[in-house]
């Protein structure tokens, strides 16, 4: 069955769905939510005029060049966390996604895959899900089964995927992208058009958007500073 993610976006232009009421009420609630604002400020307060470049870069940025909003990307992100309690660093990686955790002295590293927004945003979401003690560990301690996967780890892949996935789709609409679920297993030879997991990953990021709470702070720090950067329709 298709998912049309879409039905969960900010941008009216785009969202289609009958619930389009319920869903701008539910990002005007997140936009403003003072709790939210007041982390921001908190994460902020210490940045000089360079640390806003990327907010005054993406007026002018073409955003088809997917190098240059990976470019706007890494400048955000390691303008807020460069300097965070753990400084960690957004790294173009030339190879498949890595996370280094910090190591004498050095800052963690986000690696995410050749170089691609998307895998950006995608390294970014399991960073937001992995927590304070998960990031002490290279790629959060966590298994990772490659393409090939048998019926059995699919499943498991695709339960241990729901949340980051989720986060990585309101991350993309915050920022008016089109979000694809991706459940990685091109190879599989067993039948998955049984697989819930797309319509699961919208049930989850439609509930972290009912309540943002529920949402690690990070993402929910991050999906605000892609609203705040791309002005949508929310207004005060």
């Amino acid at each position: 069955m298709y998912i049309d993610f879409n039905h969960l976006s900010p941008n009216l232009l785009r969202n289609n769905a009958d619930n389009r009421d319920e869903i701008v009420a539910l990002w005007h609630n997140f936009y403003h939510d003072d709790g939210i604002i007041s982390d921001i400020r908190s994460a902020t307060c210490h940045f000089q005029q360079k640390n806003w470049a990327w907010l005054n870069n993406w007026q002018t940025l073409d955003k088809t060049d997917d190098k240059a909003l990976t470019d706007w990307l890494i400048e955000l992100f390691n303008s807020i966390y460069a300097h965070s309690p753990m400084p960690t660093q957004l790294v173009r990686g030339v190879n498949e996604p890595e996370y280094f955790a910090p190591k004498h002295g050095s800052p963690a590293r986000i690696e995410f895959a050749h170089g691609f927004f998307q895998s950006a945003l995608h390294e970014i979401s399991h960073w937001c899900i992995a927590g304070a003690k998960r990031r002490q560990l290279d790629d959060f301690g966590y298994w990772y089964c490659p393409d090939g996967r048998d019926e059995g780890s699919q499943r498991l892949f695709e339960q241990v995927e729901i949340k980051p996935q989720a986060i990585e789709c309101l991350l993309s609409l915050a920022i008016n992208r089109t979000f694809f679920v991706s459940q990685d297993n091109l190879n599989a030879d067993f039948d998955a058009s049984g697989s819930t997991f797309a319509s699961d990953v919208f049930a989850q990021a439609y509930q972290y958007l009912q309540t943002p709470n529920r949402l690690p702070a990070d993402a929910r720090r991050l999906i605000w500073l892609f609203l705040f950067a791309s002005s949508r329709h929310m207004q005060s």
